[in-house]
């Protein structure tokens, strides 16, 4: 039997990186990063070939990655967003947002990298809408996920052997949207969001793009609904 490839995903426990998890079970071993273990528990239990990785990722060392020799797929998933005007956000807030959005995960992938260039493996990024246009309220959210895009431009051409790819979803209808449309005022409307799962699928599309081909950025926006 030939042997699964592994995948490291995190922000596993709910959400896209849950959905993510679930596209790459029947196909691959799937590491579940993230904090809450008995929610990583609970996603592991329903794949063939999982385990979960219980860890802050903005503290993420050596040693918490020491077992993992070979890495074909690393996707970035866990964010934060905390929304509001420029006048009203103090660095504290600044400073969350990069530490989590952009710092852990360009921390991660350095300690990650000897396996994935072993493996001459995939790197994909979860971004957002927000990392493409910025909006008002969006400042801080936004300048984090502008980094993130240059962090994957810069690691793309840096590491040759190591496929790398940013997603841009618009809204998806995980508890971040819940927390966004309530500090908006606005009720939550499923049907006009994106589904976890069609933001997996997108991510699914870069993973099996073929040895050959390259697939750098997909932009996904509902088909009905807000477009950021």
């Amino acid at each position: 039997m030939t042997e699964r490839p592994t995948a490291l995903v995190t922000g596993a426990s709910r959400g896209v990186g849950a959905a993510v998890a679930r596209a790459l079970g029947p196909t691959h071993h799937v590491i579940l990063g993230g904090r809450d273990e008995s929610a990583l528990a609970a996603v592991a239990a329903e794949l063939p070939d999982a385990r979960p990785w219980p860890v802050e990722l903005t503290g993420v060392t050596e040693a918490d990655v020491a077992g993992v020799e070979r890495l074909d797929l690393l996707v970035h998933s866990a964010a934060i967003t905390r929304m509001g005007l420029i006048a009203e956000q103090p660095a504290a807030v600044w400073r969350e947002m990069f530490e989590v959005n952009v710092v852990a995960v360009a921390e991660l992938t350095r300690l990650l990298l000897p396996a994935l260039r072993r493996a001459k493996g995939q790197v994909v990024c979860v971004n957002s809408g927000a990392g493409q246009r910025a909006n008002p309220h969006w400042a801080a959210y936004a300048a984090s996920k502008f980094a993130l895009k240059a962090f994957a431009d810069a690691l793309r051409q840096e590491e040759s052997d190591v496929r790398v790819t940013t997603v841009y979803p618009g809204r998806i209808a995980t508890d971040m949207q819940h927390q966004v449309r309530a500090y908006e005022g606005g009720p939550f409307e499923a049907d006009k969001y994106l589904t976890a799962e069609s933001v997996a699928r997108a991510v699914m599309a870069a993973v099996n793009a073929g040895p050959d081909a390259h697939l750098t950025e997909l932009t996904l926006r509902p088909a009905a609904g807000p477009v950021n």
